[in-house]
């Protein structure tokens, strides 16, 4: 992991072009590798009608067909390349937007490369390898053994503020662990880190102050930031990624409101309506080719979010190309009575963020015709407030029943992680 990770430190200076050379290099490898070991593939190029020399250029990545989740739980064994049994590799399940749990199978040396890979992007926020880390989590994997002891302690020091339980108790815990370890990064899932903010904030701690802070698994919405970067004294970097491919994206110290794309490790594609890529600027699904992982292959993966990318270049000199914001995931998108969609991170931004006295909100659709809005109100928070959210939800859809749930706090799922709008139309 250190001498790959050194390796990174470097080319993600290399020019663009240098940097497309490598990707084509690993994706005409994985090609091949694919067509001699792996029965999944064989079978779904041949059926698609592709051979062997059916990748000439990098375009011609878009004759291969999408693989969705429906497929990865139907095809779990044949996608396990030759040469690999699933009791040698690591094990990872990710319970995804649905709640349908998804196995995922890698090497332990794909798995070294991804940490090193999220060393060079930790080291963006200002982060020095070896320095403490204080991490906002669901479920954290606290050490039980004595190795993994002797790594906390020695090696790489972590204090955990569990996001399954934020309480001022909890909360006051993690920042005198804080105070005794001296973390230099916060790192968390990005609602996760503002709801700390705001009870740092009230609780009037200020000995929690971090060289650098990484936001992760959760979009990160623009009031969020500005609250955590307020309380914290300090800019955030945000990244993108998934339990399946590991990190897709993530801002550099230039904070130009795009992330640099991980084209080292993955070829990234942004898919419109109609199957081809969309043009920059403009929405489009996000499909990953996972470079790094032989032992069961991620090809051509609809992610199930949306974003953008950009022909835009960083001042900051590095030639990995950037993408814009995640517009959502496709489960968060509601549905109007004609069919079409609406990102529901977007009504979270023209209500949550514009109306006075809302400190959280989460949009749940249970039917074309029924909306819940859950509420946790602030001090501004009145019947007219209550009145345009009725207004507003009924104007963008017309006819639908709209009702507000007043509650104490909006829970986390499972998984640690919040979700804000919710799409109960199969």
């Amino acid at each position: 992991m250190l001498s790959y990770w050194r390796k990174l430190e470097n080319t993600q200076y290399y020019s663009r072009k240098k940097l497309e050379e490598i990707q084509w290099k690993r994706l005409t490898q994985l090609w091949h590798f694919l067509w001699e070991n792996n029965i999944f593939y064989q079978k779904r190029f041949k059926n698609n009608g592709l051979n062997k020399n059916s990748l000439s250029n990098p375009s011609d990545i878009q004759k291969i067909p999408f693989l969705t989740k429906k497929d990865i739980r139907a095809n779990l064994d044949a996608m396990i390349s030759k040469g690999y049994r699933k009791d040698h590799l690591m094990h990872f399940k990710t319970g995804g937007s649905t709640g349908k749990a998804l196995d995922i199978y890698i090497t332990e040396e794909c798995s070294e490369l991804r940490n090193a890979c999220a060393r060079r992007h930790d080291r963006w926020s200002g982060w020095k390898p070896g320095q403490p880390i204080g991490a906002v989590w669901g479920n954290p994997k606290l050490p039980k053994t004595l190795k993994e002891k002797i790594l906390d302690r020695f090696v790489q020091p972590f204090i955990y503020l569990d996001t399954m339980a934020v309480t001022d108790k909890s909360v006051s815990k993690f920042a005198s662990d804080w105070k005794r370890i001296k973390p230099t990064l916060l790192f968390g899932h990005a609602h996760s880190l503002f709801i700390l903010s705001q009870h740092i904030k009230r609780l009037g701690i200020e000995t929690i102050r971090p060289t650098g802070i990484i936001s992760t698994s959760m979009m990160l919405l623009p009031h969020e930031r500005k609250s955590i970067e307020a309380v914290f004294k300090t800019k955030v970097t945000d990244r993108y990624g998934c339990e399946e491919v590991s990190l897709i994206g993530c801002e550099c110290e230039q904070q130009i409101g795009m992330m640099h794309m991980n084209i080292e490790h993955l070829v990234i594609e942004f898919i419109g309506e109609d199957g081809v890529p969309v043009k920059p600027g403009d929405a489009g699904y996000i499909v990953v080719t996972d470079l790094m992982n032989k032992a069961m292959p991620f090809v051509r993966y609809c992610v199930e979010d949306m974003g953008t990318y950009s022909n835009q270049s960083c001042s900051c000199g590095r030639g990995l190309p950037v993408m814009g914001k995640v517009t959502g995931r496709v489960a968060d998108f509601l549905v109007k009575k004609n069919g079409d969609r609406v990102a529901g991170i977007s009504l979270i931004e023209n209500t949550l963020t514009k109306m006075p006295g809302i400190d959280q909100m989460q949009i749940i659709q249970n039917s074309l015709n029924e909306f819940v809005l859950n509420i946790v109100p602030g001090r501004e928070f009145n019947q007219s407030v209550q009145s345009d959210l009725h207004h507003y939800f009924k104007t963008i859809f017309t006819g639908s029943s709209v009702s507000v749930n007043i509650i104490k706090e909006i829970l986390p799922e499972p998984s640690g992680k919040y979700r804000f709008s919710i799409c109960r139309i199969s």
